[in-house]
C-alpha cells in the first residue's frame, strides 16, 4: 500500500487537504452564521451552508471508504505510547467529525420539517417534523463543532511537532514529497 510508506498517494493527499480546507471553512462559516441576525442574508447563507454540507458529506464518505481500504499512514518517527494513542484518537475524531457535522446539520433541518435544496440541483426531504431528531442534531452539531475545532488544533500542533521537533518529514509527505528512508524513525 502506497499510503503506508515514505510517500502518500495523490488521492490520499487530495482528499486530506480538500476536506481539511472545507471543514475548517464550514466551521468558521457556522460560527459566523450563529451570530447573525435573522433575515434574508442569513437565510441565503444558510442555504449555501446546507448545500456545501451535503457536498462535504459525500466527500467525507469517499475519504472514509478510501482510508478503510488503504489503512492509516504509518508514523515516520517513533513516539511514546501516549502520543500514539492521542494521535490515533485525534484522527478518529477528525474522520468521524467530517461525517457527524453534515449528518447532524441534516438532522436539524429534517427534524424541523424542512427540506434541503442542494445547490438548486435537487431537494432532499422534507420528512415531517421530528422534534427529537432536531434536538439530537442540534446538540451533536453544537458540541461536535467545538470538539472538531479542538481536534483540528491538536492535529495542527501534532503536525508542527513532527516538523520542528521530530524533523521526520511528515509535512513533506503530506505535501506530496517522498521522504528519504533515513529520516524515518
Amino acid at each position: 500500500m502506497n499510503d503506508r510508506n515514505a510517500s502518500l498517494g495523490a488521492t490520499t493527499i487530495s482528499l486530506h487537504w480538500v476536506l481539511a480546507v472545507a471543514m475548517i471553512g464550514m466551521l468558521a462559516f457556522g460560527l459566523i452564521l450563529e451570530d447573525m441576525a435573522r433575515g434574508e442574508t442569513k437565510s441565503w447563507l444558510i442555504w449555501w451552508h446546507k448545500s456545501l454540507g451535503v457536498a462535504i458529506l459525500v466527500l467525507a464518505i469517499g475519504r472514509l471508504i478510501w482510508r478503510l481500504g488503504e489503512g492509516m499512514p504509518r508514523p515516520l518517527s517513533a513516539m511514546p505510547a501516549w502520543q500514539a494513542r492521542v494521535a490515533k484518537a485525534t484522527h478518529v475524531v477528525l474522520l468521524l467529525g467530517t461525517l457527524a457535522m453534515p449528518i447532524s446539520g441534516m438532522m436539524m433541518t429534517f427534524g424541523s420539517g424542512r427540506a434541503i435544496d442542494v445547490f438548486g440541483l435537487f431537494t432532499v426531504g422534507p420528512f415531517g417534523k421530528m422534534e427529537l431528531i432536531d434536538e439530537i442534531g442540534e446538540i451533536v452539531h453544537g458540541l461536535g463543532g467545538k470538539l472538531l475545532i479542538a481536534a483540528i488544533v491538536l492535529h495542527i500542533l501534532g503536525a508542527l511537532k513532527h516538523q520542528f521537533i521530530d524533523r521526520d518529514g511528515t509535512l513533506a509527505r503530506m505535501a506530496g514529497r517522498r521522504v528519504a528512508p533515513a529520516t524515518r524513525g
